[in-house]
């Protein structure tokens, strides 16, 4: 996955520009050799940009269910790390996860109150777009679980509460015997940590039916898992899930 392009930034380059009595020409050279020659009057600008690379390879783990899932959260770079927490639709973490600070709440008519007129629409599904923490952060196929995804989690896979290097979490087993850990990161809430090492609370890309300042996510406790809807202001965790 790379970022925009305007002419051309695989890599450092330097651009002269060659002057002689009949034109002028743009060469875009490496180690003193002319990689190619553009005619400047076919040239409105030269933008160089670096190449994206993903901030960690994750691997791609295969329950046995209709996507894989990754080994570890977005933000983390062990099974058992805990990762960033996201507001819903938001791609940076942040000291305070309030309405006050959430990206896609204005607080129009002063009241201090959500409002449905007052979230902005940024679709009903954000996997996979500009919106989705782990499409930003990971790029190429890798995406938020859709509400659908979790929920067949939850459904086909056995859970066993336990520990990973003294982390405690969920370990998902899936149809065909392989598994994930999924850390109880717990979640953020204005500037506070709560539920850390008790319970575990994941979004998914899928908004609320009925109410846009709501969003689904999956949770799980020792002794519990299931799917709930939160207000999107909330910081939870990212697993994300791939094809």
């Amino acid at each position: 996955m790379k970022k925009l392009y305007s002419l051309i930034a695989l890599f450092t380059i330097s651009a002269t520009m060659v002057l002689n009595a009949q034109n002028r020409i743009v060469q875009i050279m490496k180690d003193g050799n002319v990689l190619q020659s553009y005619p400047v009057e076919q040239i409105d600008s030269i933008i160089i940009v670096e190449e994206f690379t993903p901030e960690f390879t994750p691997e791609a783990v295969d329950l046995g269910l209709s996507v894989k899932w990754a080994c570890c959260n977005v933000g983390a770079k062990s099974p058992e790390g805990y990762g960033g927490y996201y507001a819903w639709g938001e791609t940076e973490e942040k000291s305070n996860y309030s309405w006050d600070t959430y990206k896609y709440w204005s607080d129009r008519d002063g009241n201090g109150c959500v409002e449905e007129s007052e979230i902005t629409n940024i679709g009903s599904n954000i996997s996979g777009t500009s919106y989705d923490v782990a499409h930003v952060k990971w790029g190429g196929s890798w995406r938020m679980p859709t509400l659908d995804e979790i929920k067949e989690l939850c459904n086909k896979c056995s859970w066993q509460w336990t520990e990973v290097n003294g982390i405690k979490g969920q370990k998902v087993t899936g149809p065909n015997g392989n598994s994930i850990f999924l850390p109880a990161a717990g979640y953020r809430y204005g500037t506070e940590v709560g539920g850390r090492a008790s319970s575990g609370d994941y979004w998914s890309g899928t908004l609320d039916e009925n109410y846009s300042y709501l969003a689904y996510y999956l949770y799980f406790y020792s002794d519990d898992y299931d799917w709930n809807f939160n207000d999107r202001n909330y910081g939870h965790t990212v697993r994300p899930v791939t094809e």
